[in-house]
């Protein structure tokens, strides 16, 4: 590498999609100096992914930006009457209470987390991730392409290119994070193993704008299934129309053949498939852009080589059935960069980094898994909308669905089989919160053995203080009487030992440490005060036992059993915390 070296940071990011931009303003909110190199001109052009379920927001709350999102979100109660119809002015086939809306499921969303799920499409996300990494000190470098590295035992020395001017020059950083999205040029060069495939099927989105408020308004939702003969290729086989900007900006999708090549649609012919999907002729529609996506099912088995991390789509490359993209990307963000910060400020030694990968990979295959079985899943649904036999197998559907004889019965029975198997992809609160992390940056339970599961692990969430779990959330009341989070008083870049009233040995013992990275909490005391004693029920662990929570908000280690000795409370503490934080 020939290149002059231009300046030093702490870490360089490459990418300034959801996990780099996350990245950037986690690593900044520590103190870290944090430079974010981008190749393109702008921020997201496209609306691409847009769920943002209750964990990514309690990231977005614990950086300082969840009422910054929500301004630009479609809120919670208007995502989730999602249909199946004919066409928006045709006749409905069934509708699903999805994204936890629904009475039999809204109650586990509420207890699970203080932060609803929202909708916000990722060209709003981004530039409210980017704009306040910059406010806290973030260096960001648009038009500006990563060209190679080079690492060795004290940091990595970076090639960049300028794109406006052509310039090359180099970067030093301690760490360089490769959030370059699933064409990755950093996973190529590191060398990271992906499993799977890529491209194996195809769909076509079309971005228009077109006032529909009079189809949806009544049943507001953020995605609407069209069955129709005119969108019935493919793995899902149902056209989609989907709420970008309620209810005047949309997406339409179609599957087709990849192996004749991508469609090449005039735009009267878009113009003339979306007028089937909505049903209505008459409606004025203005094309805005078109754009092909491939199905992909691939995963990376290890997300780091020495002082490069990589993260995102990076590493799991999959369709956004389920919702799972920009949350997935968030979160690895927001794993990595507390590590990060800990051990440039010296408060961690570098094997903690290892983490990173033993905790995260394992999450990014099942992500991939999952969305592309939500695809298959669209398989009992279709049997049930459609007789395949038929000159038309809509039409033919649809009418055996109305047939009052047994086969409208057995039709109708197949179809709300169908419809519950969806809810694994819609309402599937487990899948999104069960995440355990298994990594030396986590001290099992010394008698625990394998976690139980009351429910169905990836329909519905299980609070525990199990080490590896997320604190769970419950409402305290803060010194101004206001209800708080017990996520509201753990997190925002730092250890947090979390004891109650009769842990004064843990407060006497977290104060003779003296760590840097190390607040103290007693929960039920003025200012985290146990009003409801909903923390008294979900704690799992005595009033004077303690939990050691890390800066993300995930349980490290915990003392169940009551502890009245301040000396053995430091030397328990003080063992835990060189443990996790590799300072053996």
């Amino acid at each position: 590498m020939t290149a002059a070296i231009d300046f030093e940071t702490d870490v360089l990011i490459v990418g300034s999609g959801p996990t780099g931009a996350t990245a950037a303003l986690a690593l900044a909110t520590c103190g870290v100096r944090v430079h974010l190199a981008s190749k393109w001109n702008w921020l997201a052009s496209t609306p691409r992914a847009h769920i943002t379920n209750t964990r990514a927001v309690e990231v977005l709350r614990d950086l300082g930006v969840e009422a910054e999102a929500r301004k630009h979100a479609t809120p919670w109660e208007w995502m989730g009457e999602t249909l199946w119809t004919t066409s928006f002015a045709g006749p409905e086939i069934a509708r699903l209470r999805t994204w936890g809306t629904g009475e039999e499921r809204v109650g586990d969303y509420l207890q699970q987390s203080p932060c609803p799920m929202l909708d916000i499409p990722q060209t709003f996300m981004e530039p409210v991730l980017v704009h306040e990494a910059a406010l806290r000190g973030a260096s960001i470098a648009m038009n500006t392409e990563y060209l190679s590295h080079e690492q060795d035992a004290d940091g990595v020395t970076v090639a960049l290119r300028d794109r406006l001017s052509g310039r090359e020059y180099a970067v030093r950083a301690k760490y360089l994070v490769g959030a370059d999205g699933a064409r990755s040029k950093i996973v190529e060069d590191i060398g990271l193993e992906l499993e799977g495939h890529v491209a194996r099927a195809g769909t076509h989105y079309t971005l228009f704008k077109a006032d529909l408020s009079r189809y949806v308004a009544h049943r507001p939702s953020i995605l609407y299934w069209i069955v129709t003969p005119d969108a019935s290729f493919g793995e899902i086989g149902q056209g989609l129309l989907r709420a970008i900007r309620p209810w005047n900006q949309w997406i339409a999708g179609w599957g087709f053949d990849k192996d004749a090549g991508e469609p090449q649609y005039t735009e009267e012919e878009l113009v003339r498939r979306i007028r089937i999907l909505i049903g209505d002729d008459s409606v004025p529609i203005e094309i805005e852009s078109r754009m092909v996506w491939y199905v992909n099912q691939q995963y990376a088995t290890t997300y780091s080589k020495g002082r490069v991390f990589c993260g995102g789509d990076a590493v799991h490359r999959h369709p956004p059935s389920s919702g799972l993209g920009s949350n997935t990307c968030i979160q690895d963000a927001f794993n990595l960069a507390w590590k990060l910060a800990y051990v440039v400020k010296g408060w961690a030694g570098p094997a903690l980094l290892a983490s990173y990968s033993l905790e995260r990979a394992p999450v990014g295959r099942q992500v991939v898994l999952r969305a592309n079985q939500s695809r298959l899943d669209y398989a009992p649904l279709n049997r049930a909308f459609r007789d395949l036999d038929a000159p038309n197998p809509v039409e033919a559907g649809l009418a055996k669905l109305a047939d009052p004889g047994p086969d409208g019965v057995a039709r109708r029975a197949a179809l709300a089989e169908a419809l519950q198997l969806k809810n694994t992809e819609f309402n599937a609160l487990g899948t999104e919160t069960n995440q355990r992390c298994v990594s030396g940056a986590v001290i099992p339970d010394a008698d625990g053995g394998d976690e139980v599961w009351a429910r169905d692990p990836g329909l519905h969430a299980q609070a525990t203080t199990r080490p590896g779990a997320k604190l769970p959330h419950v409402w305290l009341v803060g010194s101004d009487g206001r209800r708080i989070s017990t996520l509201d008083v753990v997190g925002r870049g730092l250890f947090t030992l979390v004891t109650g009233l009769a842990g004064r040995a843990w407060v006497d013992a977290a104060q003779a440490l003296g760590e840097p990275g190390l607040r103290t909490v007693v929960i039920g005391a003025t200012g985290a005060l146990d009003a409801y004693y909903a923390w008294h029920r979900v704690r799992e662990i005595d009033e004077a036992g303690a939990l050691l929570v890390r800066p993300d908000g995930v349980v490290a280690w915990r003392h169940a059993g009551a502890l009245g000795d301040a000396a053995a409370a430091q030397a328990l503490l003080s063992r835990a915390l060189a443990r996790v934080l590799d300072r053996g």
